[in-house]
């Protein structure tokens, strides 16, 4: 045991007898500012409101929540999205049904209730905002590339 903690020792300090100071400009970073300053912070985008669902991106994408979910309260006691989207609710609401794979356990099993795996939605769905995209993207879905091969 005393051998590995002296060959640990030298190790670590062969490591830093070799190593080099970096400095300047030297070192590439993706950091768009000063280690000791403080960065402004990006613009909050808005939730957009107006509770149209856009096309999905991508097969299985799960729908965007297309209206405000500010304060909603979604914790092990309550899930304030099932007081419109549940079964025994839709018609009432007028809200849309969630899928009956939220009330299928891992096995395929159909529940009587929704499923503890999907009872937190934000794990999958998110508010639509304006937010501009981050990086570009030239995906095209499957329809489209059907349509133009014809």
């Amino acid at each position: 045991m005393k051998t590995m903690i002296a060959v640990f020792i030298g190790l670590l300090m062969a490591t830093f007898v070799g190593a080099s100071v970096i400095e300047g400009d030297d070192l590439a970073t993706l950091r768009h500012f000063a280690l000791n300053g403080e960065p402004e912070p990006p613009v909050m985008s808005k939730t957009i409101n107006n509770d149209r669902i856009p096309a999905r991106s991508y097969p299985m994408q799960p729908p965007v929540i297309p209206h405000k979910i500010d304060n909603y309260q979604v914790d092990l006691n309550v899930n304030k999205c099932m007081a419109c989207h549940a079964r025994s609710r839709v018609e009432e609401t007028q809200a849309r049904m969630i899928s009956v794979t939220h009330y299928m356990d891992r096995d395929g099993n159909f529940l009587a209730e929704l499923s503890p795996r999907r009872y937190f939605c934000q794990q999958c769905h998110v508010v639509q905002t304006d937010a501009k995209p981050l990086v570009g993207s030239t995906f095209t879905d499957l329809d489209t590339l059907l349509d133009e091969e014809k």
